[in-house]
């Protein structure tokens, strides 16, 4: 399964970014990484807004 998953992306995973954000829990103050997959033109865009 994943040759087909890494395939697909090789043909199409040119025009998006993986963005992984790191996102401290008021509660606990613990980190936690949260990751998306956006276009390559809307990466600052999704970092800017909180």
């Amino acid at each position: 399964m994943a040759k087909k998953v890494v395939a697909t992306l090789q043909a199409s995973g040119k025009e998006f970014a993986k963005v992984i954000r790191m996102t401290k829990s008021p509660k606990s103050g613990a980190y936690s990484f949260s990751e998306t997959t956006v276009p390559n033109d809307k990466v600052k865009e999704f970092l800017t807004k909180r």
